[in-house]
């Protein structure tokens, strides 16, 4: 498998390229609309052909590359099956399979940050990473004041399911805003300020006492979203 990890600097999104070694057959996850160009190119450069285009959830930082990249590969877009998105090809259920070949993804139902979120297992049978969007962060995680979020939800998301994948399985958030670029599910079992050595209690306080302005581009984001970008 060849593994890209994009990043764009305006909303401090990653992005994730995987490319089958076999045929070339390739996903992605969590693109942004204006890196599209950046996209296509390195899936051209590398003779692959995009089969799927994933997001994790409704992002309300930027606006997604979903509908482009449909446009310029025929790609399949995919969203988890409580996305109120009507322009997605695809929904997931929590257990479902998405396959390229010598890839596998396993879709995790994990609300919390919104009520919609999906994160994504590399290779179930013997996770090596997940892909996790805005729930799980290094070190942090997403808030939960909009978009149906859920403080709860969150924590029975995290510690329930995320945090039941072995140690060793890198995680892949859909933010980072410190420099960092992965870490482990065990790192952040052991070392997340919100997670590690807290209740279900101490983590609902702290992510209800946040107070965290709205995005600066929630009003036009989420709606452009929700048509898939275009």
């Amino acid at each position: 498998m060849i593994f890209r990890q994009f990043f764009d600097p305006a909303s401090s999104t990653f992005t994730y390229l995987l490319v089958s070694r076999e045929n070339g057959e390739a996903l992605i996850i969590d693109p942004v609309k204006s890196q599209s160009e950046t996209y296509v190119a390195a899936i051209n450069a590398m003779g692959a052909r995009l089969v799927h285009a994933i997001d994790t959830h409704t992002h309300a930082d930027h606006i997604t590359a979903l509908g482009d990249l449909r446009d310029a590969t025929g790609c399949v877009t995919i969203m988890g099956d409580m996305s109120k998105a009507l322009c997605v090809s695809q929904r997931v259920r929590e257990g479902d399979l998405l396959k390229v070949d010598g890839i596998e993804l396993k879709a995790i139902y994990t609300p919390g940050h919104t009520d919609e979120s999906f994160s994504f297992v590399l290779n179930p049978a013997k996770p090596q990473a997940v892909f996790s969007g805005d729930v799980l962060l290094i070190r942090g995680s997403g808030r939960t004041d909009f978009q149906g979020g859920d403080a709860r939800r969150s924590w029975d998301s995290i510690v329930n399911k995320l945090f039941t994948l072995p140690d060793e399985t890198v995680l892949y958030p859909a933010h980072d805003y410190k420099g960092c670029t992965a870490s482990t599910i065990g790192d952040e079992r052991r070392l997340n300020p919100r997670l590690a050595g807290r209740t279900e209690s101490e983590y609902v306080a702290t992510m209800e006492g946040l107070r965290l302005p709205n995005p600066a581009m929630m009003d036009i984001a989420v709606p452009a979203n929700l048509a898939c970008g275009q």
